[in-house]
């Protein structure tokens, strides 16, 4: 079985991948190809914003959006730590600092009370009303923005996200890697903060065969900024170059493959929900933690995720699922806070306690849209199966 099943999805458009492929060896513009331009044009009409710009990859998305919105040394960005190393990656590269802030149990998303405590422990360096990094203490960093992840497939609560960061003039950046296609309150996931990035990494709702990006914006000046920092801060040609920028192009083979795949993507997106909604309907009585869409929400189910009741049955149920063949993931074993790269800012376990319980009790099950009931069944049957064994 397999966690992602690429191939199976291939089948369904191989003869359309590789006319689009051959179409760009005949006109050999590998470079911002034609076929670039227009899955810009597609994806921000399907986002329902003015502008979509592509880039190398999801990390560069990220990077791309905080260097459009000058943010650098001295600011602090508001994070989840539990996520992938990208999100807060970015904030360093840039020589800003990270302040953390944990998620809720329910959706794994951040919490935005604890975000307003966040931001107000940053503007009066007061660790005790939330942690804090350890930061200069002549100067301080000043809240300037809020990357908000929307984890497995789940946007973030954007009303009141967007509200804090009115409050304290914070610029919010969505990281949709894993929710495009996702809707919360009627709108599309990248369409629902200042600026928006997702990443056409394969395994992603919508993945190339290789790295990818995109950024989304309605706000004119910034798309502009990133158009141009994505190719090394170019002005009016690639030998005026009005500001330091980055080597961050989409290649139009990517793009050739990504618009093969749009084609089936809204009707990919339908079968991936039928797939949580069957696994949700098995496992709720099984004893695991499901994971719930609130009203307004509708998740992209990028990740299929479970809680287990701690890491010891954590390891049994994965232990069992592998011995029937049957791949597991975990999303995420060591929050951002806890790892070695992050280290000098001092954070210390028992900071961020939601995720950092999580982290513990969570994995992942094979979650794509070619999933059948038959080979579902097998997996809710395994982990049943792995709860008996465990209760003998």
């Amino acid at each position: 079985m397999q966690f992602v099943d690429l191939a199976a999805q291939q089948a369904q458009i191989r003869e359309k991948i590789e006319a689009n492929i051959h179409q760009v060896l005949d006109h050999g513009k590998y470079i911002m190809g034609p076929e670039v331009a227009r899955l810009e044009e597609k994806l921000a009409d399907f986002c329902g914003v003015r502008h979509a710009m592509s880039c190398a990859s999801g990390t560069d998305a990220l990077l791309l959006a905080l260097l459009a919105h000058g943010i650098g040394p001295g600011d602090a960005v508001f994070t989840t730590p539990f996520t992938f190393i990208a999100t807060a990656e970015v904030i360093r590269l840039i020589g800003a600092t990270p302040v953390f802030v944990d998620i809720e149990k329910e959706s794994y998303n951040i919490d935005p009370q604890k975000l307003e405590q966040a931001v107000s422990a940053t503007v009066k360096m007061d660790d005790q009303l939330h942690p804090l990094p350890q930061i200069p203490k002549t100067g301080g960093i000043k809240p300037r923005a809020v990357i908000a992840v929307d984890l497995f497939g789940l946007p973030a609560d954007y009303d009141r996200i967007n509200a804090i960061a009115r409050k304290h003039g914070l610029i919010v950046v969505e990281d949709a890697a894993q929710s495009f296609g996702a809707r919360y309150n009627g709108k599309p996931a990248c369409g629902l903060a200042d600026t928006a990035c997702t990443s056409f990494f394969p395994a992603k709702p919508l993945g190339g065969y290789g790295d990818g990006g995109m950024c989304f914006t309605n706000d004119d000046a910034w798309a502009e900024k990133i158009r141009s920092l994505r190719v090394h801060g170019k002005g009016t040609s690639k030998y005026d170059n009005v500001r330091i920028g980055i080597n961050g192009r989409l290649d139009t083979l990517q793009a050739a493959i990504l618009l093969a795949k749009f084609d089936i993507f809204e009707n990919e997106v339908s079968l991936r929900r039928q797939c949580a909604d069957q696994y949700t309907a098995r496992l709720k009585e099984s004893g695991l933690v499901v994971p719930i869409e609130q009203e307004g929400y509708e998740g992209v189910w990028a990740q299929y995720s479970l809680l287990a009741a701690d890491k010891n049955t954590r390891q049994v149920i994965q232990e069992h699922l592998k011995a029937e063949g049957i791949p597991t993931a975990v999303y995420y074993p060591i929050p951002l806070h806890l790892q070695t790269a992050f280290a000098d800012l001092e954070y210390i376990k028992g900071n961020f306690p939601v995720s950092e319980d999580c982290s513990q009790r969570i994995f992942s099950l094979p979650m794509h849209p070619y999933l059948t009931e038959e080979l579902q069944e097998s997996v809710v049957e395994a982990i049943l199966g792995a709860g008996s064994d465990m209760n003998a």
